[in-house]
């Protein structure tokens, strides 16, 4: 897959394009962003460098557009040194931000890191196994599970509602999300940069700190003794476990 870089100013366009040729990478360009959108969707690149100030869309929009399609990490480049500027871009979607002027060093190790980050999720993901079986009907077809039970915790996956002891569970949407994740991959232990690209996704602006404090809310819901928890196990150096 391609490298799309969508900057208007040519002779920058075209010195990214040289770099990232001569490091080894496949490139398609764009100088605005309608056309933008057209070849991230025909080409399905794995990362784009997006300038903000751009003719027809802004990289804010094509950002926005670009994150209900697709999960492919984005890159901003920008002039603008304002911090609300930075904000709304990474409210956007956006995975990183580099300010103009940048030296192409700098544009490369970051390309490098954030392509690095990407492939050591999708390794992580592969090499998850699944805790509980689908279901399979007569004709042979897998039928999505409505429900994962653990004795007395029911997660109703249909109506996302959580039971405890038959008791309806008020669960924030996240906390929700969170626990059906960590429920569905039982026994296996999960990191915490793993969790955050999976329930909060790549627009998510944060750190696993976000992870920490949803888990302590859940325990405080779901274990009967949220200092010593039974349900989901730390495991240190790592992230967490589900036991069920």
């Amino acid at each position: 897959m391609p490298i799309l870089v969508v900057e208007d100013d040519e002779t920058l366009r075209e010195t990214i394009e040289y770099n990232l040729i001569n490091q080894g990478f496949e490139v398609v360009s764009a100088a605005d962003g309608r056309v933008a959108l057209e070849q991230a969707r025909e080409h399905r690149p794995e990362l784009i460098l997006l300038d903000v100030m751009l003719p027809g869309l802004d990289g804010f929009e094509v950002c926005r557009v670009l994150r209900q399609e697709m999960s492919v990490p984005i890159l901003m480049l920008t002039a603008k040194t304002e911090e609300i500027d930075r904000v709304v871009g990474l409210e956007m979607g956006a995975d990183d931000y580099i300010t103009k002027p940048f030296s192409m060093r700098e544009l490369m190790a970051r390309v490098k890191a954030t392509l690095r980050r990407v492939r050591l999720i999708r390794e992580e993901i592969a090499a998850e196994q699944p805790a509980v079986a689908p279901a399979v009907t007569n004709q042979g077809v897998i039928a999505k599970q409505p429900s994962l039970e653990f004795d007395d915790l029911i997660i109703d996956t249909d109506r996302h509602e959580v039971r405890l002891n038959d008791a309806a569970l008020k669960l924030k949407p996240k906390e929700y999300e969170l626990l059906e994740f960590l429920a569905r991959h039982r026994g296996i232990a999960l990191s915490r940069e793993l969790v955050l690209e999976r329930v909060w996704g790549w627009s998510f602006d944060g750190n696993s700190r976000t992870v920490d404090v949803h888990i302590r809310w859940l325990r405080e819901k779901i274990e009967s003794d949220p200092t010593h928890p039974s349900r989901i196990i730390t495991v240190r150096g790592i992230g967490y476990r589900f036991e069920g």
